[in-house]
Formats: C-alpha cells, structure tokens, sequence
C-alpha cells in the first residue's frame, strides 16, 4: 500500500502538472513521456517551441534525483523523461544519484552541471543540451550520450566510468577553449564508443585509460580553429583503437531501440552504405599503448601543411596503416615499436611528408601489391638525407620472413644512398665496389670477374712465356697456375715469384696483383657487412 507521505513535497515547491506525472513516474520507475503526437515538434534540437504543457524545472528533477520519495513497493524508483523540456540549470554537482536515469529527447535551456557526481547509470539519449560539465564525474555502470546534440563542448576531465561510454551519433561543438570534448584523464572500464559521431573542435583525451577497446567507427573529426581534432598523447586502450568505417543503414531508428541504437559491428547488409572515419585536423598519439591494433583501414585523413599524424614512441602489436594517402602534412612514426605492420602502397604519403627515425617493426603483411622496388621508394620518402636505420630494419624484416635474397638488395641500396654523400674519393672506391661485387652482396661476380681476368691472363701467357729467375730452380712453365697466383693474395703458388715478367707482360702481372687485392678487399668488406648484420 503507498504511504500518503510520500507524495507530500517540501513546503513551498507547487508543481506543475508535468512535474506531478513526473513525480508520479519516479516512484514506479515508469517512463514519463510528454512528446506530441506531431513527429516533427519532437525534434529537442528544431525550431519548435516547447510549452508549459512538457516544461519541468531542473530544481524538481534535482530534488528527485538527490533526495526524491521511496519507490511504490515492489518497484524501483527512476527518473525516466522522453520529450521533457527542462528549464534552468541543472546543477547535481557533487551529489550522489542512486536512482537510474533515462532522459531521452529532451531539451535542456541551460548547461547540466555534473562534477565530482555519482551515479549509478546515466543516459542521456537524443538530447539538446548547451554544455555538459562533468569533471570527475563518476558512474557504476554506463554513461550514454547517444545522438544528443552539445552546442558547448563536454568536459569529462578524469571522470571514472564504471562499465562503458556510449557517445555514438553524437554531434558536439566547441567550447570557448576551443575544445569539443576535454576528457584528459578520463577512464572508462570496458569500451568507449563514439561511432558516426561529429566533433567539431578538438578531442582531447590525454593520458585516458580505456579498458576494451576504443571506437570511433565513421566519425568525423573537424577542427578548422586549431592544430589538432585529436589530441590524445599518451592514451592506453587495453584492445584496438578502431579509426575505421561504419556502416549506415537506410532504415530509420527504431523508436525506443537499445543502445548502440542502430549501429551494427556485424558486416553491412545490402543496401547499407560505408560511412569512413574523417579527421580535418592532426592527430596526436604520442607515447600510446594499443594492447591488439591501431587501425587506420578506410581512414581519411585530412592534414593541413603544418599538421601531422603523429605516432611518436607508440607501442601496439599491430599497426593497420590501410587508410587514404594524406595530400598534405606530415605522417610521423619516430621511435614508435609495432610487431606486424599491416599496409598498402598507397596509404604512405610522398617524400619528405613520412618520418620513421627509430621505427621499429618485426613483420611486414602487405594487403595488396607491395613489389620490393616499391618498398624501398618508401623507406627513401622517409630519409630525406640519408640514414642506415631504415634501411636496416627493413632488411631485418625481410629476413625474419625468410627472403634473405631481397633483404641483400635492401643493403646494397642503403650502401649507394651512402655512397652520395661521401667525398670524391670515397664515391670512385664505392662504385668500383659496386660495380665488381655489389658492395659484396653479390660474391657471384667475384668468382666471375676472377675467371675473365684468369682466362685473359692465361691466354697471354701461354703465348708469352716469361723467363725463369733462376733456370736451375724454376718449375715447369704453367701459363694457368701463373696467372692464378697472380691472381690472389696471400696464397703463393711457387709461380709469381719463380718468373721474371718482362715487357708488356709485366704490366698486365701487375695489374693481375691489383685486381686480384681489389676483388679479396671488396668480397671481404661485403661478408664483414652480412655477419655484422646476422
């Protein structure tokens, strides 16, 4: 049976009746609707005027939610509004809320004031609000904000959300700081979604802690006043960061449907369009630990000339870089670690617009053509002066994945980027290097060359013998063994040294002795190259 006191309400606060409905609702945990039966007055954002008719003030809903009667027995008290509008200020701050709350399409006047609240679960749902403030703010289970509209910006600044935080379909502008969402410090337990959203401002989520993972499938970044539309250095998501398509569909919202209202992570049907993640601004990631994956797939990025997609020290198991190649700006990987480098050709920005010092990789899982020629195109547009690094890591990953033949060709071309900027002489010493044995990397043409030179040797001295030194030492003449002993170093055959080369045939045993030091020289400093490598 109700207590009659219940209702009684402290002295001197008359309700209206909307408010009594709504009072009514609170204690059976009903919903409390005051839409109208004309679709298009609902709309908490449109020109329409609301009335008395559908007008709470925020004081009355303050009162229920802090200090409100006991729940009808054998129900659960909850403020549940749809179509309300809420005049003045609503103001919890500091509170606790214990009631769960629903407030869907309504229309707030003034800013909702939440910092350093508790709740239990909040959700806010197709609302029109100017500001929400909610610095420390904290919830033991949800906090939603689906498909409301903030014209000031939100701050979340080192709120705790208990479970997850819904901002799918949100759309958010600027507050005066410049900033759309300021969420600096703001930890969610399981996943934050923010799917098919706008944000028309900066995004800041420094050194946020995400428990799952962090979504923002088909959202559109825009920030025309300032350098960044995502500013999130720092930032720990336990799962993947998913900066990718989502799919649309032509059917409309179901009234009433569960959150995330609409939005499918399942394949899209037929008939469903790819919205594609869009950032207007810079992106900035620095310092940030990915527990599975960054994923760009699909990604658009637009960088302005002084802009950058900085990935500065990040650290993730997986980086899919399979969005649209940047026009303008900078993509910058310095000192980040990944173990797979997921990637296209295409998605890589030209020369001097990509920066890789310190990049470190272990595999690379090309989707699509990737042809080594290619590859080493990309690693030249991130060194505009030259730097061994990048070339050898990509080596290292080349021969992890067991193509050692193309890790080879990798060296020998950090060897001739090398070889641009060293002096005159250093250049003439390379390209004769180069020209034998490929820097060594190609011992093939050693043997080769060695066996032109011994069979033109050969063929001269067999028809030009040389006298002896020593006619009653010398050995037999052996026109084969002669040039081969001229041929290489160290080795003594008991030949070059038994003959005495006369005339022409001095000059070519002479220039025999230098090709074969020339040739064991260059052979040696290619297989000192390979072990220090290995």
């Amino acid at each position: 049976m109700t207590d009659p006191q219940s209702d009684r309400l402290p002295a001197g606060l008359d309700l209206t009746e909307p408010e009594r409905g709504m009072w009514r609702a609170f204690r059976t945990g009903s919903t409390h609707d005051l839409r109208t039966p004309v679709t298009e007055q609902n709309d908490p954002g449109g020109p329409h005027t609301w009335g008395p008719e559908r007008s709470v003030r925020a004081e009355v809903v303050a009162l229920l939610l802090l200090a409100g009667p006991p729940a009808v027995p054998g129900r659960v008290s909850a403020l549940k509004l749809n179509g309300a509008h809420i005049t003045g200020t609503l103001d919890l701050s500091g509170g606790t809320v214990a009631p769960y709350v629903e407030l869907q399409n309504c229309r707030f006047d003034q800013q909702v004031l939440l910092p350093e609240c508790h709740f239990t679960t909040l959700r806010l749902v197709g609302c029109a609000l100017p500001r929400l403030e909610a610095a420390r703010l904290r919830t033991e289970g949800d906090l939603h904000l689906t498909r409301c509209v903030v014209r000031r910006g939100i701050r979340l600044t080192d709120a705790h959300i208990g479970t997850d935080l819904l901002l799918n379909q949100l759309v958010v502008r600027r507050d005066r700081r410049g900033q759309s969402i300021s969420a600096d410090g703001l930890s969610v337990g399981q996943d934050l979604q923010a799917e098919l959203a706008r944000s028309y401002g900066e995004l800041s989520m420094r050194g946020a802690r995400i428990g799952v993972s962090l979504s923002l499938r088909g959202t559109t970044l825009s920030n025309p006043y300032g350098q960044r539309a995502l500013n999130a250095p720092q930032l720990t998501v336990e799962r993947t960061f998913y900066l990718t398509p989502a799919g649309v569909s032509a059917s409309p919202t179901p009234t009433g449907a569960t959150p995330p209202y609409g939005i499918s992570l399942t394949t899209p049907e037929r008939g469903t369009r790819l919205q594609r993640f869009t950032c207007e601004g810079g992106i900035r990631l620095d310092d940030g630990r990915f527990g599975d994956a960054v994923d760009f797939s699909m990604a658009r990025l637009a960088l302005g000339p002084d802009q950058e997609l900085s990935l500065r020290r990040v650290q993730t198991p997986e980086l899919r870089f399979l969005g649209e190649r940047p026009t303008d700006g900078r993509v910058v990987l310095s000192g980040a670690r990944v173990v797979n480098l997921v990637d296209r050709w295409e998605s890589w920005p030209g020369p001097g617009s990509l920066v890789m010092a310190g990049f470190s990789y272990e595999t690379l899982i090309p989707l699509g053509p990737f042809p080594l020629a290619k590859r080493l195109e990309w690693v030249a547009a991130a060194t505009p002066e030259y730097a061994p690094e990048p070339y050898e890591r990509l080596a290292a990953a080349l021969r992890g994945g067991g193509e050692d033949a193309d890790a080879r060709v990798v060296l020998l071309a950090k060897q001739r980027r090398r070889r641009e900027t060293l002096p005159l002489a250093g250049k003439a010493w390379g390209l004769l290097q180069d020209w034998l044995v490929a820097y060594g990397y190609r011992p093939g043409r050693a043997a080769l060359w060695m066996a032109v030179f011994w069979a033109l040797g050969t063929l001269y001295f067999a028809g030009h013998p040389m006298p002896p030194i020593r006619h009653d030492e010398a050995p037999n003449w052996n026109p084969e063994l002669y040039t081969l002993d001229l041929l290489l170093p160290i080795v003594d055959l008991g030949q070059g040294k038994a003959w005495k080369a006369e005339g022409l045939g001095q000059w070519l045993a002479a220039a025999l002795v230098l090709v074969g030091w020339v040739l064991a020289t260059t052979v040696t400093a290619g297989a000192s190259r390979l072990l220090q490598r290995r």
